[in-house]
């Protein structure tokens, strides 16, 4: 019977595979978000969008986990802790990446956004007992080097002004939120820790447009959509947000926030290959970011015997 078990279950260096895997899957959805979102910021102002992007996620996410877990689950879902954990860490970041992007572009958000790992590293040095190996070191300076190749970046100089600020506020707020999300919710699947969280974090975007719109604040704006303007929604919607997330709350409880945060760095090529799809250009500066960037993916989780493991981040913990 247990040889059954084992037999259906990930371990080793499948398991790491599979968990790696789950986290590609995720940013590489991720990545379709930045070109919708540069076409869509053409007619609409950024809180009405992020707003919009997180109804139209959650009107997607809440029916696929009622079906999968049932009423009573979701009924009984811890929900003070989730909506709590999904307005501060997941509402504040996307509202503050977004907002970076519309004064930026989308190179440049996910440039910023490359920061995160730094701030995700810290988090499991200071509560989940990760130790800094050289292979650790190792693995996350090519990461950071890669993501940077990767988004294009002039790494001899080059200032942000207040973006860096708003874009690396949001990328610690992710950072937090993603831990506390499956550390904080361990009764739950990955898909009730994304979908109530996202909850929370909806209540806190349309909390925040009826003030702007009550203000008479910009970023509020908003445009009919035709055929390709709703094809450029539910694909930032669906696929970057709802289904993105989704995999990626699973990849962290597998992986941790620190390696999980590695995969975030390739999004700026996965853009590119998807601006490649779509006529654009070749460039291999971002193609050999990549590839420093999976380097140092599996460099840092190069174990050796005598290394303690991060406190796993899944049930039970």
């Amino acid at each position: 019977m247990s040889n059954i078990t084992t037999s259906n279950t990930p371990v080793g260096t499948d398991r790491a595979l599979h968990s790696n895997v789950i986290c590609i899957t995720a940013i590489a959805l991720f990545a379709t978000g930045f070109p919708a979102a540069d076409v869509l910021l053409k007619t609409w102002g950024p809180i009405s969008l992020i707003t919009a992007r997180i109804v139209l996620a959650c009107a997607l996410m809440l029916p696929l986990w009622l079906i999968i877990d049932g009423p009573m689950r979701v009924i009984n879902a811890p929900w003070s802790r989730a909506l709590a954990i999904g307005a501060l860490g997941f509402g504040t970041g996307t509202i503050l990446l977004l907002v970076v992007q519309d004064m930026t572009d989308p190179v440049s958000a996910a440039l910023i956004a490359a920061t995160m790992p730094i701030s995700a590293v810290v988090l499991e040095i200071m509560f989940d007992g990760r130790k800094l190996t050289l292979n650790f070191a190792g693995g996350a300076i090519l990461v950071l080097i890669g993501g940077f190749l990767a988004a294009g970046a002039d790494l001899r100089g080059g200032t942000f002004g207040s973006a860096i600020v708003l874009g690396s506020t949001a990328s610690v707020m992710f950072a937090w939120g993603s831990r506390k999300t499956v550390k904080g919710l361990p009764e739950m699947t990955s898909l009730g820790q994304a979908t109530s969280t996202f909850i929370g974090a909806m209540i806190f975007c349309v909390a925040t447009f009826a003030l702007f719109k009550f203000m008479g604040w910009e970023g509020t704006q908003s445009a009919q959509l035709g055929l390709w303007g709703w094809s450029m929604m539910l694909t930032y919607a669906w696929g970057a947000m709802a289904l993105s997330q989704a995999f990626w709350i699973l990849g962290v409880s597998r992986l941790g926030i620190g390696i999980a945060s590695f995969h975030l760095n390739a999004a700026p090529f996965y853009v590119m290959l998807i601006l490649l799809v779509a006529g654009g250009g070749w460039d291999w500066g971002r193609a050999l970011g990549a590839a420093l960037l999976a380097l140092g993916v599996v460099l840092a989780q190069k174990k050796r015997a005598t290394e303690r493991q991060p406190e796993p981040l899944g049930a039970g913990s």
